[in-house]
Parts: C-alpha cells; structure tokens; sequence
C-alpha cells in the first residue's frame, strides 16, 4: 500500500456510518439552533440531509461517481421544495448549486439525471403539503409593477442588493476570522463557543427582536401581507438590516448550524421595504421643476419581494433559483422583468467583487498545500509544492496544455468562500474518503513514467507522429541532460502556422520542419510574462488536484528537486495528468477493501 494511506483506510472502516450519525447530529443541532430563535435559517439544514440521505443509497447500492452525483442533485431538490413549498425553484437549485458545478468527468446523463430531480421535487413538496399544508412558506402580498418608467428603480435597488450581499460575505469572514483568534488566544474549547454565540444574538434581539428566527413570520411582516400589520418605517428597517447581518454572522462563526437562505430573504425584504418606502418619498415629495408627480411608484411591497430575491442571489449566488423561487411564489408574470434586473445586477455586483478580492488576496499568498503526513515535517515545510516559472514564448503558454475544466480560476476560489458560510452550496465535493486518500498519496505514487520527449532541436513533423502514435495530449522538450525546456501542444502547434502564414502572406511555409524550440511554451523566449506550472514529487494528489481545477489544466509534468536549491527545478521524473489520480485513489481503496498489502 502507498505509505500514508493506512490512516484514512481505518478511518474509512466506518465512513458511511459516520456519515448518517453526524449528519443525524446536525439534524439536532439545527433544531436546537432555530428552536433558540438563532438567526440561521432550516433550509441549509433540510438541503444537507436531502443530499446526506442521497449520499448514503448511493453508498449502499455502490453506485458510481456520476449516479452519486445525481442522487445527490435529487436530495438538494427536494431539500429545497419542502422548505418553500416550491418544486420548480428546488429543481433549479439542483441544476445550479450541484450539477454546474461539478467536473465534467463526474456529470452524469443530463437527461435521466433532470427526470431524477424532478421526480424528487414534485415528491418532497406533495409529502410536505401533506404535513404543513400547501401554502407558501411566507405570504406573499399582490405585486404591482405600474409602468416601465419605475425599472431603473429596481435596477438600482439590485445594485444596492449586491453591495449589502458582500458586506454579508465580509462580516461572516471577519467574525469566523475572530472566534478562531479567540480560541487560539484564550484557549476556549470550541464546544463552548456555539452558547457564546447565542448569548450574542440574545443580546442584540433585546434592542431589535425582529432578528431572531421566527420561521416567516417577521418577513410577512416587512411585506405587509396579513391584515392590520405595518412594516416598521424605514429609519429602524436601515436598522435592522445592519443587526440581522451582525447577528448571522455572530450566529454562523460561533458554530451554531443553520442556513443563510431565511436571514438572506430576511435581509433583501428589509432593505427592499425600506427602499420602497425611501422612493416613493421622494417621489412625492419632489420638486415640481424634476416633475417627478407623473412617476408611479409602486408601494414598498413590491420592493421587498424584488429585494429578496436579489438579496438570495447576491449572498448565495444561485440567480436562477431565485428568480423563479420569487416568480413561483408570486404566480405573477408582471415581476419577472424587475425580479430578473434586480438579481442579475446583484449577483454580478457580488461575484465581481468577491473576485477582485480573491485576485489581491491570491497575488499575496502562494498555491500551497498539505503533504503526506508521514514524512518528516519540518523537511516538508521548506519545500515548495509546485514550480512556478514565468513563460516568454509569445505563442501560448501551458494553459493551452489541454483542455480546460469548466470552473475558471475565479470560480474555485469564489465557490471556497460560498462554502463558508453556506455549505448546503457545496454539495459537488468528493466523498470523504477520496478526499482523504489524496491528501494521503504523494504524487510520486500516482505519476506516470511513461510520456512523449522530444529534444529541442527536433521537428514539428517528427514530434506530432510521436504524439499520435502515443496518444498524448502533449510532448514534453527536454534537453541532453533530460531537463524540462518547455511543452509542445497541437494548440501550438497551430498557433504558430496560421502567424507563420500571415506573416509569409502567399509565401509557400513548411512548418513540418521548423524545430520544436520555436513553437512550443517554453521557460525562456520573449512574451506575454504566462505562467507554466510543474509539480514536484513529494506533493499530494489533493494539491495537485487542486492546482489543475484552479488553472484549467488537464495535467502537470512531475519533476525533481535541485538539490537543497528551493524552487529550482531539477531533472523530469514523470507526468500527472487526472486519470492518474483517480486511478491511483481507486486502487488504493480496492486495495482496502480486498485487504491487499
């Protein structure tokens, strides 16, 4: 067995019990948690025990990756369809939050998979009409939409929608940042920071007891849905906004188990409530000369429905889902064009400022990783896990490798921060003991030693019949002493004929005989300043997987160390591509289960 591995095997031995016992923990938890008037929401919960529920038939029946990932999608779907009595938007949940998402190697038949989430939906929301009743979760008041003149009101307010969204995501950040300075300072049990928590929210609902979790019921009163009810005015609904996102925050930092989807909705129908209210103030009490009178605003309900939606999609980026989670609710088609303006400039506004930050935060701190536990620690943490070198060559750089995974650099590290404050939108990961065995196996155990190279001074015609002939994707350029000098692609390759043949116009250009040195990304030539990435020996399959997801490549050339020399590279040793690992994790497993040595 790969030396490493045999923790995650015994801690494999009991995977799926564990599996149902925390996630029947949890259950208790978020019962707890929302029993308390914490202000976290069930719909997380419900969504995370529909996929658990999922997970373990999958487990049971030993389905394949891709099955799994459709089990999961139907318990997601039917998480959200009972939560809010709306099959259609659980439908969509699936398809944005699980299947997008997921790798291309893992999607599985879109066809029986979307049969498979519907089903699920229509199912959950009939057994929870059965027991709650067939109303919605909240009641919604009549929408007006009054004339197109008011859309560029509703546009602002999903502008507004996104920036409160971030400030959300923010604070969350700062409060888990904080309580784990606070363990670390004071030495507090982490066990005893969910009561804290509580306490926390307690004492701010004293002042504003609208934030505690009272099922909708505080969000039918923004909305002004049930008879003698008014909304508070919008000074204390500025207000409230302000302690609802304290007190989630506090809530999900301190440990307490809940969603984001009810504060969300709590959040945008407070904000878009007193929006509403701001606007039609202003509008009747303008001056004559803007002649404002002939603008008819619709009132702050409309608002606040707008408001939430955009809100869901700014906080938890599913627009899709929000958009018809609203419409379903309504029933109305008058809300779709202000509901689909409103949620799409939120949930821009939200993913491009969290890229922003991601970017500065990734040009500060290097790709790193965990390494095989077993080796010596200390050794390990003055070696670097990748070799970054800068690319020159003008033609291409070793992105174009291969072909690219769906999720950009951008979306990895976006989804990372969804994940922290609302897991029930991760539900795509791998399985837990996969996870585990490619922390464990070091790429040593997984590379292959067996790839196409070719000398730098070796044509583009001989190097295209040895890839061929092999079936590779790519040929490694190595010099005399078997150094990586750069990686030649049909990317490249066909690159570099059509500049070739631009700049020779009607010239005859034999690009067959030009020498791979002129035509592949290579460490040293002139250019754009890309990068080439290679991976060393000692990393982890988990690192490695990683690396590839967040720069779309398709494999990694594995090489040495120079040395005692850091983040110099030294000989090529081998070649990692994703068949690799999986192959490698696969066989490790096989070699559990059958007790293999």
């Amino acid at each position: 067995m790969v030396a490493g591995a045999a923790p995650c095997s015994k801690m494999a031995t009991g995977c799926f019990d564990t599996s149902l016992w925390r996630s029947f923990l949890k259950t208790v938890a978020a019962t707890v948690t929302l029993g308390t008037g914490n202000s976290l929401g069930p719909e997380g919960p419900s969504v995370e025990i529909g996929s658990s529920i999922a997970q373990g038939i999958g487990k049971i029946l030993q389905c394949s990756k891709g099955t799994r990932l459709s089990l999961i999608a139907t318990g997601s779907a039917a998480g959200i369809s009972s939560g809010f009595n709306a099959p259609v938007a659980g439908c969509f949940f699936a398809v944005e939050s699980v299947l997008w998402p997921s790798s291309a190697d893992l999607s599985p038949s879109l066809t029986n998979t979307t049969s498979m989430v519907i089903l699920s939906a229509v199912i959950a929301s009939v057994i929870s009409q059965a027991g709650l009743g067939s109303d919605p979760a909240f009641t919604i008041p009549l929408f007006e939409f009054r004339s197109p003149a008011e859309l560029p009101l509703y546009l602002q307010l999903g502008i507004l929608s996104g920036l409160v969204s971030v400030v959300l995501s923010k604070t969350t950040a700062i409060a888990v940042t904080a309580s784990n300075a606070l363990l670390e300072i004071t030495g507090v049990r982490a066990a005893l920071l969910p009561s804290l928590g509580g306490i926390s929210v307690g004492l701010i609902a004293l002042a504003y007891p609208e934030v505690l979790y009272w099922g909708f019921e505080n969000v039918d009163i923004l909305l002004e849905s049930k008879p003698f009810q008014n909304a508070p005015p919008a000074d204390l609904l500025i207000q409230l906004v302000g302690a609802k996102i304290v007190a989630t925050s506090l809530s999900r930092a301190s440990g307490l188990v809940g969603g984001y989807y009810a504060p969300s909705l709590f959040i945008g129908a407070a904000l878009g409530s007193a929006y509403g209210k701001l606007a039609n103030y202003a509008v009747t009490h303008a001056d004559p000369l803007f002649h404002l009178d002939a603008l008819e605003v619709a009132p702050p309900q409309a608002y606040a429905l707008v408001g939430m939606a955009a809100t869901l999609a700014g906080v938890c980026q599913v627009p899709l889902t929000s958009v018809l989670l609203l419409f379903e609710l309504t029933q109305d088609y008058r809300i779709i064009i202000p509901l689909m303006g409103a949620v799409g400039f939120s949930s821009w506004i939200s993913s491009a400022l969290t890229r922003k930050k991601n970017e500065k935060l990734d040009d500060k701190k290097p790709i790193s990783s965990n390494v095989n536990k077993r080796e010596n620690k200390k050794s390990l943490e003055e070696k670097p896990l990748f070799g970054f070198h800068q690319s020159k060559n003008c033609q291409s750089s070793s992105l174009d490798l291969v072909e690219s995974l769906p999720m950009s650099k951008e979306t990895v590290l976006h989804r990372k921060n969804l994940c922290q404050h609302e897991s029930s939108l991760c539900m795509d990961s791998s399985n837990f003991e996969e996870e585990q065995l490619e922390e464990m196996i070091p790429v040593a155990a997984a590379m292959r030693t067996r790839y196409v190279t070719v000398f730098q001074h070796t044509s583009v015609q001989d190097a295209m019949a040895l890839m061929l002939a092999e079936k590779e994707w790519c040929a490694l350029v190595v010099d005399s002493d078997n150094y990586l000098k750069g990686i030649l692609t049909l990317g490249d390759i066909q690159r570099y004929g059509k500049m070739a043949k631009a700049r020779a116009s009607n010239k005859l250009v034999e690009v067959g005989k030009v020498p791979v040195s002129e035509v592949c990304t290579s460490w040293n030539g002139g250019g754009k300043g890309l990068e080439l990435l290679t991976v060393f020996p000692h990393s982890n399959l988990k690192a490695a997987r990683r690396l590839m997801a967040v720069f779309g490549l398709r494999q990694l050339p594995v090489v040495a160390e120079a040395g005692s020399q850091v983040n110099q590279m030294g000989p090529l040793v081998g070649l990692l591509d994703r068949e690799c690992i999986n192959l490698a994790c696969r066989a490790e497993a096989t070699k559990w289960i059958v007790d293999l040595p």
